[in-house]
This record gives structure tokens, sequence and C-alpha cells, in this order.
């Protein structure tokens, strides 16, 4: 099992229903994860998205809520994240890249392969990401973040392999998600890194460089 992603296939978003009718909590939270998106893409500035989300926490029918996401486009906005993504991976590698969208918790069972997790373009919608791990004899997971990601593998239990976690470059980026993995590692590697920089941007000289 290898956990695809897949939209939930609901039909019933708060702009397509009688704007009179009273929201659900269901309903809020999918135009909080909306909201969130649009600022992750800059749709949305950090001031706009703080409004439109105390408004969206506190709105009582469908039309308030639609009235948030109304200036956004629909194309391309995520359904409801998943509560559990499920990675059982013996052999063969496994990865999630792009803008997969990042569920609330994982449970990742690997051996004699590797699982990458890249963050770079993926879709936030909670503040945490709790990960169960088991890895045995040759199973590594790769963790690959952005700034704003924070790792956190103080829960991990390791009687064999290596935990090499480094931070993404400081750049005043405010934290949008907080990773926490648990678990145990008993012959496996957990890897966290920023993207690994592409070689013309290795080769490019900087100002005032000379020349080789």
């Amino acid at each position: 099992m290898t956990g695809e992603l897949s939209p939930t296939g609901d039909s019933s978003e708060p702009s397509t229903r009688p704007p009179d009718m009273r929201a659900s909590d269901k309903d809020r939270d999918q135009v909080v994860e909306i909201l969130q998106v649009a600022a992750g893409d800059g749709r949305l500035t950090a001031g706009e998205l703080d409004e439109r989300l105390d408004a969206a926490l506190s709105a009582r029918t469908a039309g308030e809520l639609a009235r948030l996401t109304a200036d956004l486009p629909s194309e391309g906005m995520p359904s409801q994240a998943k509560d559990l993504i499920r990675i059982d991976q013996r052999f063969g590698d496994v990865s999630r890249t792009g803008r997969w969208l990042v569920p609330r918790r994982m449970e990742i069972r690997l051996m004699f392969c590797d699982a990458k997790l890249d963050f770079t373009d993926a879709l936030i919608t909670h503040s945490t990401l709790h990960i169960e791990v088991d890895l045995r004899i040759g199973g590594n997971l790769i963790l690959v973040t952005r700034p704003g990601i924070v790792v956190d593998a103080d829960g991990l239990e390791r009687s064999s392999g290596d935990i090499r976690i480094r931070p993404a470059p400081e750049t005043g980026v405010p934290t949008a998600l907080r990773v926490l993995v648990a678990g145990q590692s008993r012959g496996g590697d957990l890897t966290a890194r920023p993207p690994r920089r592409k070689l013309s941007e290795l080769l490019r000289r900087t100002p005032g460089q000379p020349g080789r």
C-alpha cells in the first residue's frame, strides 16, 4: 500500500449550497484550506489571510463562506486533506513530489527502499504533520524541506541507522508546517534537508567574483 493521493469526490462544497444554508464545521475547514493554499501561492497577504480565517471560523452560512473565496480560482484548489496516509513499502522507491496535499498524519513502514517526501511545492493546509515511522534495514526516509518547515525527530527511537536533520536557510519566513517524526529506526536512516542546488546554480559566478 503506497497511500496514493486522490480527491475525495465531495461535491457538497459551500459555494454550491444555498447561501442561507447553515455552514457545518467541515464547510469551514474546507474554506480554511483553500485560503491557506491561496496564501501559500501568494494570492493573499498575511493580513488578508488572518482576516479571512477569522471570518471563516465565525461564518454561520454557506453564503458567508462563499464570499471569502469568490475572488480566488477554484481550479487547482485542493479537496479536503486526508486525515491519514499509509506507506508500507518493501523494495522499490516511493515519493511524493510536486503539488501534493499534505495530510494530517502519515504512517510509514520501509525496508530496503527509499521514501522521499518533497515539501518544496506541497500544499500545506495544517500547521502540523505527525509521521509515525518503522524504518527497518535499508529503509530510508528523506524529507525535502523549504523555509517555514521545521522537522522534529525527538520522538524517534533509534537502535540503528542515522538521523540527519539539516534546517532550511533562515529567511525570516514564519513556520508553516511542523513535521513531528516518531516511531523507531532499526536499520534505516532519516534525512531532512533543503532541496539540492542545481549544477547551473553551483557554477554561476557571484557578483564581483573573478572569472576562472
